[in-house]
């Protein structure tokens, strides 16, 4: 404890807990969802450009593979690299830092002229889409009363799956009329334009204020509830740490969770990103017409965000470790269903919807998880570093599922392997869960 006295100080959490959610959280949510939506358009942009690229350069999908691949890999060092910084500079000046950056570069990719240059300039957009999604996660979860966190947070990561799907959309309207360009030049000019706003309505993190500058943090807590008379300072209930964000994150007792969070988090994209590249054409393969292949891809989507609030509401009510363990489980279930009923569109799309449910919805819930694992002075690094992991099981579920592919398992086959990522992220889950609240000891304070 410093020399304030504690009961001259305010405990910021206890102050977000008692009060309804104010206009300054909901603006917070919307503003983060908006970065979200936006990155997960940028995200998108280049699969739905990918036949178009094609077509442009005559070229064969083994040319366009490191094209496709550049922004997986700057996603990847991105979240890597924006956690330390968010931790050390703040979660506001990284987190538009990073819209900058992916905003610029993509909208420089729209003027590339041969695949070299297009592929360098989608690496460096992912550094920014890398740093942008975690610290949007991050910044959402320290506004977030308790009560309500699980479902404030998956809400706004549904921006991301919602970008997604409006990328298709706004791609399919615009490749024709003025070609693949004008996709990438939308995905930089919309974070451009939204970068003005989040400068002057987004506020930095109130918990990372009570580290930094206390006096900043009162002024925007106080738009959220009155603070008590005679309050001289903010209080966290926290350890205050000497080490770099990286150290505490991989030191005891944050370590047990930190491994079991970066095991979850790659299974869990692992088939995310596999389903997402692949499962439109295992299922073509099955006999389906195109619609009916796109149809029951769409639904993977659907059940995503879905389960996304789903889970996320349970999360708030329930023991989050075991909902997601279970969801979890039912992912494997589902798994299991769509390889042994392909012969039946309907029972298909059905399994498919739910596998998108708890996979994907339980990942969106892994966020929450995350974010509200770590203390302040390293969670903006914990939730980025859990993405970066994660982001290298993307790289392999992309990879290993074209690898599966070539292998000739039969479609059981194929989807009965996928359910062992997923038993596996249960599991890491579980182990995460036996000692939850082993990240801070009792009664232990930081004050400012």
């Amino acid at each position: 404890m410093s020399s304030t006295d504690k009961n001259n100080t305010v405990d910021v959490q206890a102050i977000i807990d008692s009060q309804p959610v104010a206009r300054v959280q909901w603006r917070i949510l919307l503003l983060c969802f908006l970065v979200t939506a936006i990155d997960g358009l940028d995200t998108a942009a280049i699969g739905f450009i990918a036949p178009a690229l094609r077509e442009h350069w005559q070229i064969g999908a083994a040319e366009l593979g490191p094209v496709l691949g550049a922004a997986l890999i700057g996603l990847m060092l991105g979240a890597f690299m924006a956690g330390p910084l968010a931790d050390r500079f703040g979660r506001k000046r990284v987190l538009l830092g990073s819209v900058a950056c992916f905003g610029v570069f993509s909208l420089a990719a729209a003027f590339a002229q041969d695949l070299q240059s297009l592929a360098l300039l989608r690496l460096l957009t992912g550094l920014g889409l890398g740093g942008a999604m975690p610290n949007a996660i991050t910044l959402t979860s320290e506004y977030c009363p308790q009560r309500r966190r699980s479902l404030m947070v998956t809400g706004m990561f549904c921006g991301f799956t919602l970008g997604s799907a409006l990328g298709g959309v706004v791609a399919a309207q615009l490749l024709p009329l003025f070609g693949w360009r004008s996709v990438l030049a939308l995905g930089g000019v919309l974070p451009l334009a939204l970068l003005p706003v989040l400068m002057l309505a987004l506020p930095e993190s109130v918990r990372y204020l009570a580290r930094s500058r206390p006096g900043d943090g009162m002024a925007i807590l106080q738009r959220i509830g009155a603070l008590p008379a005679g309050c001289q300072g903010l209080r966290i209930d926290e350890v205050a740490e000497g080490h770099s964000p990286v150290r505490q994150i991989l030191a005891a007792p944050l370590r047990r969770g930190t491994l079991a969070l970066w095991l979850a988090f790659f299974m869990s994209l692992l088939i995310i990103y596999g389903m997402t590249n692949w499962l439109p054409l295992l299922v073509r393969d099955t006999g389906l017409s195109l619609s009916q292949a796109a149809l029951v891809s769409a639904l993977f989507q659907i059940g995503g965000t879905l389960g996304a609030l789903c889970l996320g509401a349970a999360m708030d009510r329930f023991d989050s470790h075991q909902v997601l363990v279970l969801a979890l489980l039912g992912g494997a279930g589902c798994l299991f269903a769509i390889g042994q009923c392909h012969g039946n569109y309907a029972l298909l799309g059905l399994s498919v919807a739910g596998m998108g449910f708890c996979i994907s919805g339980s990942q969106v819930g892994a966020n929450a998880l995350a974010a509200a694992f770590y203390p302040t002075s390293s969670r903006a690094t914990g939730v980025s570093w859990a993405h970066g992991v994660g982001r290298i099981g993307s790289v392999c579920g992309t990879f290993g599922g074209a690898w599966l592919m070539d292998a000739g398992l039969s479609f059981e086959a194929l989807f009965g392997v996928l359910m062992l990522p997923a038993v596996l992220a249960a599991a890491a889950i579980f182990f995460k869960g036996v000692r939850p609240a082993a990240a801070l000891p009792a009664n232990t304070h930081i004050t400012l």
